[in-house]
């Protein structure tokens, strides 16, 4: 890779929507069967059920949030260099991953994630969805531009 490569994130509204049909129908049966196993006198079984139900909601809820750029946190911007990935956050900060840079590919071809160690020691990670990018072409750039760091 001979020169840095930039990439605009944008929010990805088309996927929120399959988030959505995933996670809320899962989230409503898990905390219904839980209500049913707590009244009906199995309490561990509905704790466990609740728990999980309240995990998927805080997870979904965060990649839902991150995936329309909801939070502070959440990338807007991605520039690969042979050193290094640096990540824009939507708060204005950049991140830059310097040590330890790690590319995730999901089977599908419909997400990626990079990991890293920052400039600061601290452990980063980021997830990219193919429904960020503006255009197809974009998106395999940054998943070749990535690949380095495989």
């Amino acid at each position: 890779m001979a020169k840095r490569k930039e990439f605009i994130i944008r929010p990805d509204k088309r996927g929120v929507w399959w988030d959505l049909l995933l996670y809320v129908p899962t989230v409503i049966i898990l905390m219904l069967i839980g209500l049913k196993l707590w009244y009906s006198g199995k309490e561990g079984w509905g704790y466990l059920l609740e728990f999980l139900a309240t995990f998927f909601a805080f997870v979904g809820g965060n990649r839902i949030a991150t995936r329309l750029q909801l939070t502070g946190k959440s990338p807007v911007k991605v520039t690969v260099d042979k050193q290094a990935v640096l990540v824009d956050l939507k708060k204005g900060e950049q991140v830059a991953l310097v040590k330890n840079v790690k590319f995730f590919s999901d089977y599908a071809g419909r997400s990626f994630a990079v990991s890293g160690i920052d400039s600061r020691g601290e452990k980063k990670s980021y997830v990219f969805h193919k429904g960020q990018f503006t255009l197809e072409d974009e998106y395999k750039s940054a998943l070749s531009a990535l690949r380095v760091f495989a």
